[in-house]
């Protein structure tokens, strides 16, 4: 190697004296010797004094004019490693890159032009060897190696080490220089075994004190040592041993003889040592106090040995497995012993979440010990013992005691834990067959129809609470609430739509002590439960019906509220269905116009008299059908109704007026002992007790003669005169029921606290004849619309057979309906024309144009 230096400065210089210019690689050369050289003769090469580098100046007689060469004379042999580090520098005026001539193993020279003299250009340098390849002292090694183990064997013993860490230090890297390197590593390893021997010897032979104990104490003494040790013999770790592929550094040499001579899988000390940590951990599960800065040294052990998934996990949740089964079995027993209860399934539960808040902890990172990856692996075991097995018991035993207590937490506690485990579905399945049970019992008792319909909303309010708190709003519990509640409701066909709509009527027509908003709320609750019945036909029939009656009789609490009512049904079912509803509405607003025109003509208000008149014009289509009942009226109110005819007629020529006698009011004054009264009062009612402006007595043979009422309208009319809380008339004999032989009489001692005393409500009330001919004519319109859909089906698809056809029937039909019942409607249809039998298959049918 040859490095040209050129001379820029052409002045001459008139000093005596001339720094020598020296390159990076010359000044690193020089450093480098210099920091190893050592006084002749030593036989250490720590603590030397670092030599001095002497320059002597020599005029070269050669060729080289004008030079001058750099002896480093005082470096001796022995700090002289091999011809790597042998280098000189030289070079001649001509550039020739040569030595001077009787110099050719000089140890480093280097020209330079002289400091009195013009440096010339293109002078070089040139590297040499040296003169003699140096030698180690005699016994370097042996003593070295001897030095370095006597401190390792104090470490060991925990004795002072003689010799200082820097000279040990430099101990170790001379014998990495000189290629020594292997022998320490395989002296050092061997040194390092024998005391892991002797230390496995001693814990074999201790016995009065506990194995975990001797066991972190070796551990802990090796880890100390074998920094101390790393430390020493740091240059060799992190040279040698870096540099060589499939060699251990020296902590992890430590590790591996820990592991083959203490750890091993075949020595006792790590079975006793496995089993003694088992034998702790149970005995902090059953509540005893240990110590956990023990357990994690030692876990941490396994780990640093990398035997812990291996050589304890394993083990350990086959233990735990084993412990948490006996614990469940022992606990599951104590419930059947003691029979169900929500009470004992909850404090189970809450045993369960306590034990896996325990083990959680074990494997957190503050207060825990083990490992985070035993955390998986542990809680799943922990599941599966005691919950995962016991899942269906728990809920036999539990769920339908802490659904009836409404228990929030101790539900959401069981949501939560049985979702863990995967057990979401048999919970919703038991949650769907509780809702089923309980519903049924609500609906299929006739003694609790009075109750049903608040029964029902309060029984909804308290699942969905649940459903909501409990359960998380979980979709699919939401779901199976409500094909439970659709389930149940339409079990017992047509009960449940019946009471419904009965109740909404009740709430219509009784707002006393009831707010808008109240009235708003109770009306959307029955709406919920409006949308799981089948049959919705049937409420439309029942409650047009109960709101003919309030709107004809005045009895609604609020017409907002009526056509708020009307607004929810025609959202949830369509415009179709709240159509007749709607023109019942209508009619009573046109009616109204009617009486404002009536009351306006004098024509007809004078042929009146002192009577007021007020009629509602009902179009037959839109209002339920009412049975015609025939009635003498008497001469008055005969004559209001010819009066407003031939009004009406006026009006409107060739129209039909027909009179609903049955959902007719009055307003009779009556003069009493003790002073006047407005009765209000039904027509019947009013044409019983006007017979007795004429005789103050009557039979009822008498009544039953001059009113044409039949016997079934009369004796509801008369006791409701004589036998209710409003007694108008005094029945003889004295009895809550009427018979053919009573006789009546006016009751002039008759009191009452208000002046307006209302006696009708008989006609809100509902007779089993009225309701039995709802039933019906709900049944006949279900014919009607049956025979339509089979026409409209077969029209369409012209032969189909009789399996086909039910199935299509079953899906547009929106009301509950038996195979049998289909049936019949088709066999009507075929006697009448509409359909016939295939002649070579009976099963199918054609449609007859």
């Amino acid at each position: 190697m040859s490095t040209r230096l050129r001379n820029s400065d052409t002045k001459k210089r008139k000093t005596t004296d001339t720094q020598l210019p020296i390159s990076h690689f010359q000044q690193s050369t020089l450093d480098h010797f210099a920091n190893r050289a050592v006084a002749d003769g030593s036989s250490s090469l720590t603590g030397a004094k670092k030599p001095r580098l002497e320059m002597q100046s020599k005029v070269n007689s050669g060729p080289a004019r004008n030079g001058v060469y750099l002896d480093l004379t005082s470096l001796s042999p022995s700090a002289m490693e091999d011809s790597k580090y042998g280098c000189g520098f030289g070079g001649d005026a001509k550039g020739k890159g040569k030595a001077p001539a009787g110099r050719p193993d000089s140890p480093i020279a280097v020209t330079a032009p002289l400091a009195r003299g013009r440096r010339e250009p293109g002078q070089k340098l040139v590297i040499k060897s040296f003169k003699v390849k140096p030698k180690l002292p005699e016994n370097f090694v042996t003593d070295t190696w001897k030095k370095l183990e006597q401190a390792v064997h104090a470490v060991h013993e925990s004795r002072p080490v003689a010799d200082s860490l820097e000279e040990l230090y430099k101990a170790c890297e001379n014998l990495c220089h000189h290629k020594k390197a292997d022998e320490l590593y395989s002296k050092l390893r061997d040194v390092c075994d024998q005391h892991i021997q002797k230390e496995l010897g001693k814990i074999k032979s201790t016995h009065d004190i506990s194995i975990l104990k001797i066991v972190h104490e070796c551990w802990s003494n090796h880890c100390r040592q074998m920094i101390l040790i790393r430390s020493i013999f740091l240059y060799l770790d992190r040279t040698y041993v870096l540099q060589t592929s499939g060699l251990r550094s020296l902590w992890d040499m430590g590790l591996d003889l820990f592991r083959e001579r203490i750890m091993d899988d075949m020595q006792p000390v790590k079975l006793k040592t496995v089993k003694a940590l088992l034998d702790e951990i149970e005995r902090e599960r059953n509540g005893e106090q240990v110590e956990r800065e023990l357990l994690r040294s030692l876990l941490r052990m396994f780990l640093e040995l990398s035997i812990y998934f291996s050589g304890f996990d394993a083990a350990f949740r086959e233990r735990t497995e084993s412990y948490y089964r006996e614990e469940s079995d022992r606990r599951i027993n104590a419930l059947d012993n003691e029979g169900s209860g929500g009470g004992n399934v909850a404090r189970y539960l809450e045993h369960v979440e306590i034990r896996l808040q325990q083990e959680v902890e074990r494997c957190s990172a503050g207060l825990g010990y083990l490992d985070a990856g035993s955390k998986k692996g542990l809680v799943t075991v922990v599941e599966t013992q005691l919950l995962k097995r016991h899942v269906k018991t728990l809920l036999d035993k539990g769920l339908h005691e802490l659904m009836e207590d409404t228990r929030t937490t101790d539900l959401a506690r069981m949501y939560t834990l049985f979702n863990r485990v995967g057990a979401t579905e048999d919970l919703r399945k038991a949650f769907s067959q509780y809702i089923r049970k309980t519903g049924l019992t609500l609906v299929s008792s006739e003694a609790r129809d009075p109750t049903m319909v608040d029964d029902l909303l309060k029984f909804k309010t308290r699942v969905d609470h649940l459903w909501e708190k409990s359960f998380a709003k979980n979709e699919s519990f939401g779901n199976a609430l409500r094909e439970a509640f659709e389930f149940f409701i339409n079990q017992r066909q047509n009960k449940p739509a019946e009471l419904i709509a009965k109740y909404v009527d009740v709430k219509l027509r009784s707002g006393k002590g009831v707010t808008e908003e109240e009235l708003e709320v109770a009306l959307d609750q029955c709406l919920v439960l409006f949308r799981f019945i089948h049959g919705k036909d049937v409420f439309e029939a029942f409650y047009k019906k109960d709101l003919a009656k309030r709107l004809l009789l005045q009895r609604s609490t609020s017409v907002d509220a009526e056509k708020s009512m009307l607004s929810k049904l025609k959202t949830e079912c369509g415009p179709n269905f709240t159509s007749k509803l709607e023109g019942m509405f209508k009619d009573v607003e046109i009616s109204r116009d009617y009486m404002t025109s009536f009351r306006e003509s004098p024509r007809y208000t004078n042929q009146l008299g002192a009577i007021e008149l007020c009629v509602n014009v009902l179009t037959q289509g839109y209002w339920p059908t009412y049975p015609p009942i025939n009635v003498n009226l008497p001469d008055e109110l005969s004559h209001c109704q010819d009066v407003f005819k031939d009004f009406y007629m006026h009006k409107h020529s060739g129209r039909k007026l027909t009179w609903q006698n049955s959902l007719g009011t009055c307003i009779l004054k009556s003069n009493f002992n003790k002073g006047k009264k407005e009765l209000s009062v039904s027509l019947f009612q009013a044409i019983v007790l006007l017979l007795f402006n004429d005789e103050t007595h009557h039979t009822y043979t008498e009544i039953r003669e001059a009113t044409g009422l039949e016997d079934k309208e009369l004796e509801r009319t008369l006791q409701s005169l004589a036998c209710g809380k409003v007694r108008v008339l005094n029945k003889t004999p004295k009895s809550k029921d009427v018979s053919h032989s009573d006789s009546f009489e006016f009751n002039a001692s008759f009191e009452y606290a208000l002046y307006r005393v209302k006696i009708n409500q008989i006609q809100m009330k509902e007779t089993s004849e009225e309701q039995k001919d709802t039933e019906e004519r709900v049944f006949q319109d279900r014919q009607y619309q049956v025979d339509a859909a089979i026409v409209r089906i077969m029209k369409m698809r012209k032969t189909l057979s009789h399996s086909l056809l039910m199935t299509e029937l079953f899906d547009q039909l929106k009301f509950p309906i038996k195979a049998a019942d289909l049936k019949k409607r088709i066999e009507s249809l075929i006697d009448r024309d509409y359909l016939e039998r295939d002649a070579k298959d009976p099963t199918v049918y054609n449609y007859l144009a």
